[in-house]
């Protein structure tokens, strides 16, 4: 049972992590982000909630089934989740420096530190325990494509 509450946890603050988020976007969604010149690849703006909630689903499963670990691999768990921990708050702090500050390019620098930390935690996580390291891939292809997306932004708007 307590393997299951693990992942349940890290799920539901994977989840939060999101939600507050999502309320850091909600007033520039309407306002700011309008007047931006988009490439035509930018996704339709409802795209982007169902897919950052099955991404942090991902990440929650990952992060809980690498703390299921903690027992056999101690060492490495605690570096793995501390990597998990920097990149989720690296995650966060890119919606507050492109909807919060509306600062384009501060946001198209930071995500690319925030791609190479995901990187590391799949490095990190895969030895751990595999799934966990393949939950992550859907998160690495998403984050890049909103790399190449906010430095396009950036361009445009520049």
């Amino acid at each position: 049972m307590q393997k299951y509450l693990r992942i349940i946890y890290c799920v539901t603050i994977c989840l939060v992590i999101g939600f507050l988020s999502g309320k850091v976007t909600q007033s520039s969604i309407a306002t700011w982000y309008p007047t931006l010149e988009k490439p035509f690849f930018n996704p339709p703006n409802w795209l982007f909630a169902p897919v950052w909630t099955l991404l942090y689903i991902f990440m929650g499963i990952a992060a809980g089934l690498v703390w299921n670990e903690i027992n056999s691999k101690e060492k490495e768990v605690k570096s793995a989740l501390k990597f998990f921990i920097i990149q989720l708050g690296l995650n966060a702090l890119w919606s507050y420096l492109f909807f919060g500050l509306n600062n384009v390019f501060l946001a198209a620098i930071e995500v690319i530190l925030l791609l190479l930390l995901i990187y590391e935690t799949y490095l990190k996580f895969k030895p751990i325990n595999k799934n966990a390291g393949y939950l992550l891939i859907p998160y690495m292809a998403w984050v890049s494509f909103a790399s190449v997306l906010t430095w396009s932004i950036w361009w445009l708007n520049r």
